[in-house]
């Protein structure tokens, strides 16, 4: 508690909004997504979406395979309690919808499906995109499949199981225009999934990090992220990191109050 309230303190220090910004890249994101108002047909497909899953009062047996939960102190789950507490917030699922409409990817690769919440927003944002997502938790996988099915979401492949096997699996025809990290908020792990989707990149890709400052290890994780020769374009929202390649920009990196 107390490492997250100091990061926290020290990310409003250096933070800025759109004023702070000198480069035309990232000040049209910020003004033309990140402060645009969500599409309000796009919120309500989402709400409808996560008030089913609240009003599912089946219990599941999680598998954490990542740093577990900073929530549940037991495996043993109900589903509308995961979609409460650990699940997208609508103000995230919001910003991400935007970041789809403003991208516009056609192929999106999901690390953490969870019950669906965030993959959801995925799909709302970009509903024609061929949207990938892997969940370790094969009880979570499968309420997320059957909420897929009953909102008849058909451009999503979920694939279950640890996520070091079901990358074997992935078949990757065309580069990853979008990648959302939000399956296992651990240094070593996120670093090794972020390794393998550089293969995969165009000019345009947009990798985004869930979490960046969950713990000590995760911030140095995204230090090491930034680092990186291939990356010339990073913003950090607190909540999420941003990640872009555009070998036409000057090297740079942000900090932005969202």
């Amino acid at each position: 508690m107390f490492f997250k309230g100091f990061s926290y303190l020290r990310f409003l220090l250096k933070s800025t909004n759109q004023h702070g910004v000198h480069s035309p890249f990232v000040f049209d994101l910020i003004t033309k997504c990140f402060y645009k108002k969500t599409n309000t047909t796009d919120i309500q497909n989402y709400k409808k979406f996560k008030i089913d899953l609240l009003q599912n009062t089946n219990t599941i047996e999680v598998t954490d395979f990542g740093a577990g939960s900073k929530v549940f102190k037991s495996n043993r789950r109900a589903i509308h309690k995961i979609s409460r507490y650990a699940g997208t917030s609508l103000k995230r699922a919001k910003l991400l919808i935007r970041i789809l409409n403003y991208f516009t990817p056609n192929t999106i690769l999901e690390f953490g499906t969870s019950v669906g919440l965030g993959t959801a927003a995925l799909h709302i944002g970009a509903p024609k995109a061929k949207i990938t997502t892997l969940e370790g938790c094969e009880n979570t996988a499968e309420v997320a499949v059957n909420q897929f099915k009953k909102f008849s979401y058909n451009n999503i492949q979920l694939i279950s199981g640890e996520f070091k096997q079901s990358l074997l699996k992935l078949d990757i025809e065309t580069p990853l225009d979008l990648v959302y990290f939000d399956g296992n908020h651990q240094k070593e792990a996120t670093l090794n999934y972020f390794q393998f989707c550089l293969q995969h990149i165009n000019n345009n890709s947009v990798f985004v990090f869930d979490d960046i400052h969950w713990s000590k290890s995760m911030e140095e994780a995204w230090e090491e992220i930034k680092k990186h020769p291939k990356v010339k374009v990073t913003i950090d929202t607190y909540q999420w990191g941003f990640v872009f390649f555009r070998k036409e920009q000057e090297k740079e990196h942000f900090i932005v109050r969202v």
